[in-house]
């Protein structure tokens, strides 16, 4: 194999065990020999090698969530260009399932545990959360956290996030732009760090305007469609006056938008509609939905990077990257009518 690649035997082996840095070229040079020559790593020979299993587990809520199926996606590609085999796992809500899959992939020697999506903010959260990273790190791995704010740089845990306030706070300022002032902002509930964080960007964008937050105007839902169907009816219902409507997730939107039609309302000619995500059904939607362009994909990349960056080095300091979100602009939103 060194002969094909062109390389030494201990470059190769270097490239295949992941215990010492090579260029991405020469990295690239060995896996298209790998491929090439049909070759495998003998797994158990490899765990006894360097004390893991290069296995990158990847653990998520809903797994037909499509923001963290893109994000899924991200990940496995990235685990492939390190020889890493992924892992994906759902723990459907539940905080004891969670807490067997950690300890599971603990046990079997993965590399890292990615975990994705918002967490309570709550300090039981917190310190869950800690525990987990001294676990995997006293094993030689590591935990990442995807999607969610750091809570203490001193702790084992390598971040990578994305900013989350700003986009809504761009989606926000977008409709504010177009002559809306009666936001209904529908979404966030019980302290969930991501729908926190796109609160407060609506709230930032209305006080930008000198608008003060209107609690009527806020409704808790969670992230499902049927959730934006029934903000909508409840707001109906209350006689809540609105323009324009900034929906947590483009799921949610979609929700929203059904049930306006429902209503005998149009988008944008009546209300105007923004979403949050960008995945693909915003793009299928009629009208196309405007949205803030999340980059899930390269989240979940860069949560494998993270987590190999380390390498088994203790010494080094996890990091913690974040990933900026633009406004998509397409056809959801226009001013409101006089």
């Amino acid at each position: 194999m060194a002969g094909r690649a062109g390389v030494s035997v201990a470059t190769v082996s270097r490239v295949l065990t992941g215990n010492y840095p090579v260029s991405v070229t020469t990295r690239n040079r060995v896996m298209r020999a790998v491929r090439q020559l049909d070759y495998v790593v003998n797994a158990h020979a490899r765990a006894l090698q360097v004390g893991t299993s290069g296995t990158i587990a990847f653990v998520l809520e809903d797994i037909t969530g499509p923001s963290f199926a893109e994000a899924a996606a991200g990940v496995e590609e990235e685990a492939v260009r390190y020889g890493r085999i992924c892992v994906v796992c759902a723990t459907h809500g539940s905080e004891e399932r969670q807490m067997a899959v950690i300890d599971l992939m603990r046990a079997q020697g993965a590399e890292a545990v990615i975990l994705i999506g918002g967490s309570r903010n709550e300090a039981a959260t917190k310190q869950r959360l800690t525990g987990y990273a001294h676990s995997l790190a006293s094993s030689g791995s590591r935990l990442v956290l995807c999607g969610r704010p750091p809570f203490d740089a001193s702790q084992p845990v390598s971040v990578v996030d994305y900013d989350n306030e700003a986009g809504a706070f761009a989606a926000t300022s977008h409709l504010l732009s177009q002559g809306h002032r009666r936001i209904l902002f529908v979404g966030g509930s019980d302290g969930q760090s991501t729908a926190e964080e796109r609160r407060r960007g609506y709230v930032r964008g209305l006080s930008s305007f000198g608008i003060d937050p209107d609690p009527e105007l806020q409704i808790d839902a969670d992230f499902s469609r049927e959730a934006g169907r029934r903000a909508i009816r409840q707001a109906s219902e209350r006689g809540v006056e609105f323009t324009a409507v900034f929906a947590v997730t483009d799921v949610t939107a979609a929700g929203v938008m059904r049930e306006l039609r429902c209503l005998g309302l149009s988008v944008p000619g009546d209300v105007s509609l923004v979403g949050y995500d960008d995945v693909p059904l915003a793009d299928d939607m009629t009208p196309r939905l405007t949205t803030v362009r999340v980059p899930y994909r390269e989240l979940g990349a860069a949560a494998v990077r993270a987590a190999m960056d380390l390498n088994g080095d203790s010494r080094r300091e996890p990091s913690h990257v974040v990933l900026g979100t633009h406004l998509v602009i397409r056809e959801s939103v226009a001013p409101p009518r006089s």
